[in-house]
């Protein structure tokens, strides 16, 4: 009974405390909740981050390193996004370590970045360099003073360096760097140490294996020359220049057929380095020779015109480069046609039988292409229709090469352009394209005084307006209509010159040329003698002028002057004193020419002839009455990429009096020897003299040729010039003969800010009138190019 009572209390209490379990599970539940919630509210702030710092950095800005980053306040907290900013940062080249702390807090993370930035390059210094100034070694370096030091350009510096030595012959420079710190400041400063050590001169230069192509010709082709008198030729070896000269080599072999040419240089040196010998071997190998020549697809246009234009054919060398050549002659030929689509596709293929190269030229001629709409772009000054009327493409019309090619001519004679180019787009159909035109405009108005000197009128001075694209009626402007307006005074120690002078090209929207001339000119002529007399000129012209094919042009010229002679020295000759006085002369000038000049201010290529008559006096009044006649030509070749131009310049010169003029005044007879006409003779004295006096009387009829090859001396700044120069002046043209005067020499062309320089050497080669036969020196200064 007490088990069972015992039992009985135990299962009671059992129960009592399951319960008291339950209920004080029930009543903690929203406690243990909250805190739950408020855990995961916890974990939530700790994934933002809280603040961003950036530790040490003095020279970058905060800002700016706070731009290259992702991580931001308030951002959640990504490793990978640290990742890549740690990267960015690295990227911008201004610090040689990065550091990255992060902490924890509860209510977000702290991120840092702690910098260790590079040094600031305070200065950039250089030792040792005598043959390299420093100017030029820190304008080709890339380290620079205010810059981060950076050891990658350091390091490239040196190549740099090493190399504009080599250039300049320095093989054997050594060049390092060293780096001064001041840690406080963070600031350094650089030095590159410079052995330059001696230059390697080239003793010689032997060829080995050029069976086909003599020493040397091979020679001629490298830059790089032995040493000759040192300061002719000092032999320099440069590393640039050689190896472009084994390049040349190999294309000249190639040029030739010669396609598996091989070129390999080897180099010997003296004990100390400082000598080379160099040996170029050549294995020539095979000479491949074109043999047939296959052209299809040519339909438009006789296979035979499109073969003219192969410069490579059977029998001759073949080369890539030839090969290309054609094909772009072949387009040529057919854009010149309108073709402007046409396609070449070229095959060349080795012939097993003969050992010759087999080409074909697969032609795609396309569709014939006409202008659409010409467009003129560019021009802020000058008018459309100034630029229009110079072009020979019109507006339905085939596309025709040349006559663009001719386009682009005339619009740089007019010389209101520094550029033009030609390009095209598609137009309103597939078988039309507008071509676009767009022109950089130059400087045509100037405003210019100063002065100059020449042998001829020694010192001198001027002071000019000219406007070479002027407008008499763009008010206020007074610019763009395509006009020339010239207004000039001249003073000097011989003569003064004054004009005013106004040209239109195309009067009133006429293709005629127009223009007017006003003028006084006063001129103390002198000889050996001294002092001989004064002659002025004052009057004025009207001209007019027509152009009448491409290349053909006529112009028309009435000229009214008071020509004055005056002070006549008592010992002159009596030709002079026969003129004494005032006369009045009435001209009437005819000319027509023929040019096909690439430009008329400085021809490369075409040529000149021209004819002119010119009547003083009879019906036209005035107290003179004499014809002159005249007939002239030039022609000009270039060679080497229009680097040398070759000039031969000849003119023929006849004067014939009429009516009760009983001879031609001495100051309009002709004369040669100067700087104009025949150098090495004495101004205006190859011409017939006074036997008393021995001045020069001047003559009826004059005859001159030169000529004249100009080449690059530096860049274009100096030109020099061979010259051979002939002619003479005869009393009439009964006497004429074949007796001329000759001469030969050399110049100079220096195109200075002041403006050009012309220097002449020119030295007579035969007899005139028992002159003293010695050279002579023309020097000239004047203010435009």
């Amino acid at each position: 009974m007490r088990v069972k009572i015992y039992l009985s209390l135990f299962l009671i209490s059992f129960f009592m405390l399951l319960c008291q379990n339950v209920l004080l599970a029930e009543a903690e539940t929203p406690a243990e909740n909250e805190t739950a919630a408020a855990a995961v509210s916890e974990k939530v702030v700790v994934e933002n981050i809280k603040e961003v710092k950036i530790i040490n950095n003095k020279i970058v800005s905060t800002p700016t390193i706070r731009s290259k980053l992702r991580t931001t306040e308030s951002a959640l907290f990504s490793q990978e996004i640290l990742n890549e900013d740690l990267k960015r940062l690295y990227e911008m080249g201004f610090f040689e370590d990065i550091a990255i702390d992060v902490k924890e807090e509860p209510d977000g993370y702290i991120v840092s970045f702690i910098v260790l930035e590079k040094p600031l390059v305070e200065g950039v210094f250089f030792k040792g360099n005598k043959a390299m100034p420093e100017a030029k070694l820190k304008t080709e370096i890339s380290t620079k003073a205010d810059d981060m030091l950076d050891l990658s350009k350091l390091n490239r510096d040196l190549t740099v360096i090493r190399k504009l030595y080599e250039s300049q012959g320095y093989q054997l420079a050594n060049v390092d760097y060293t780096i001064q710190k001041d840690e406080e400041l963070n600031r350094a400063t650089v030095t590159f140490n410079v052995n330059e050590k001696q230059r390697i001169r080239v003793k010689s230069i032997t060829f080995a294996g050029n069976y086909s192509v003599k020493p040397e010709e091979l020679s001629k082709l490298m830059v790089t020359k032995t040493e000759f008198l040192f300061f002719i030729q000092p032999g320099y070896f440069k590393t640039e220049e050689f190896e472009n000269d084994m390049e040349t080599l190999r294309a000249y072999y190639q040029s030739m057929g010669y396609l598996d040419v091989g070129v390999e240089p080897e180099f010997d040196y003296n004990a100390d380095g400082t000598q080379m010998y160099i040996t170029v071997k050549i294995d020539e190998g095979k000479k491949y020779v074109v043999g047939d020549i296959a052209i299809t697809g040519a339909e438009k246009f006789p296979e035979f015109d499109i073969r003219n234009t192969l410069r490579m054919t059977p029998g001759k060398p073949y080369s890539e480069l030839a090969m290309r050549e054609d094909i772009v002659g072949i387009q040529q030929f057919y854009y010149d046609k309108g073709y402007m689509s046409c396609d070449i596709t070229p095959d060349a293929l080795l012939d097993a039988a003969t050992g010759n190269i087999n080409i074909s030229y697969a032609i795609t001629e396309g569709e014939l292409i006409y202008v659409d709409k010409v467009r003129i772009l560019g021009n802020t000054k000058t008018r459309d229709i100034v630029i229009r009327r110079e072009l020979r493409a019109y507006p339905g019309e085939p596309f025709n090469g040349s006559q663009i090619r001719r386009s682009k001519e005339r619009l740089y004679n007019l010389g209101y352009f520094e550029d033009v180019v030609f390009n095209t787009e598609s137009g309103s159909a597939p078988d039309k394209k507008d071509l676009n035109v767009s022109v950089k405009e130059t400087k045509t108005g100037e405003f210019s005084f100063g002065g100059g000197y020449s042998s001829i009128d020694r010192l001198i001075g001027f002071v000019q307006i000219e406007q070479r694209n002027f407008d008499l009626l763009n008010f206020p402007t007074f610019t763009g209509g395509g006009q020339n307006l010239n207004v000039r005074a001249e003073l000097g120690m011989v003569r003064q010159n004054y004009v005013v002078s106004w040209t239109d090209p195309w009067i009133l929207g006429f293709p005629y040329l127009f223009g007017f001339d006003f003028y006084r000119t006063e001129h103390a002529r002198t000889t050996d003698l001294g002092y001989l007399f004064d002659e002025a000129r004052t009057g004025g012209d009207f001209r007019l002028g027509k152009e009448f094919t491409e290349h053909l042009r006529a112009d028309a010229m009435y000229k009214l002057e008071l020509v004055d002679i005056s002070n006549v020295h008592e010992d002159a000759a009596q030709d002079i004193k026969n003129e004494d006085g005032k006369n009045w002369l009435s001209r009437l000038f005819g000319g027509i020419r023929y040019d096909t000049r690439d430009n008329v201010y400085v021809p490369t290529r075409g040529f000149l002839l021209g004819g002119s008559l010119e009547n003083v006096g009879g019906f036209l009044g005035g107290d003179k009455n004499f014809l002159k006649y005249g007939a002239d030509g030039e022609i000009y070749f270039n060679f080497f990429e229009k680097r040398i131009v070759l000039m031969f310049v000849t003119s023929l010169d006849l004067i014939q009096k009429y009516g009760d003029t009983s001879e031609v005044p001495i100051y309009e007879r002709f004369y040669a020897g100067g700087a104009t006409t025949i150098r090495g003779y004495k101004e205006r004295y190859v011409t017939p003299r006074d036997s008393a006096t021995n001045e020069p009387l001047g003559g009826n009829a004059r005859f001159l040729a030169t000529l004249e090859a100009t080449f690059p001396v530096f860049e274009d700044l100096i030109k020099g010039a061979l010259f051979a120069d002939s002619g003479n002046v005869w009393k009439g043209f009964s006497d004429l003969d074949a007796k001329l005067r000759y001469s030969i020499g050399a110049g100079v062309r220096i195109k200075t800010p002041l403006g050009p320089v012309k220097l002449d050497y020119g030295w007579p080669l035969t007899e005139n009138y028992g002159d003293a036969k010695r050279g002579r020196f023309y020097f000239s200064m004047a203010h435009g190019f």
